[in-house]
């Protein structure tokens, strides 16, 4: 019955900084199958999944710090190659949470976005 996960929506302040970040720094692809919504987002593609940007300034969601917690609310990206990400994140000075070694069987990498949302990247 259940095919996947389709999108997930993060909350962000400031949709410029934001694109910056997701397009730029992480490399992702911004989708334009987003609707002209009357509030600014974004829709990035990331695999069969998309992540959907939305400005929401009275939302709850939002954290209020960048300090990495992997126990926080998060989700995850599966990469090809964590050597590949962990040298691009270095390269564009992305603070980040490396745990090679943990009680999984992938190596994870934790990230927060500019607005705090946890993002866990493994392999």
């Amino acid at each position: 019955m259940y095919e996947g996960i389709h999108h997930v929506s993060l909350l962000v302040n400031d949709i410029e900084r934001s694109k910056e970040f997701y397009g730029e720094t992480l490399g992702f692809t911004e989708s334009p199958e987003r609707p002209a919504f009357d509030f600014p987002g974004a829709w990035y593609q990331v695999g069969s999944t998309q992540i959907h940007l939305i400005v929401h300034n009275n939302g709850k969601t939002l954290r209020g710090t960048t300090k990495i917690d992997s126990r926080d609310g998060h989700f995850a990206i599966r990469v090809s190659n964590i050597e590949a990400f962990l040298k691009r994140m270095n390269e564009k000075g992305v603070t980040l949470l490396d745990k090679p070694t943990n009680k999984t069987e992938w190596h994870q990498v934790f990230i927060a976005d500019p607005d705090g949302n946890i993002i866990e990247f493994n392999h």
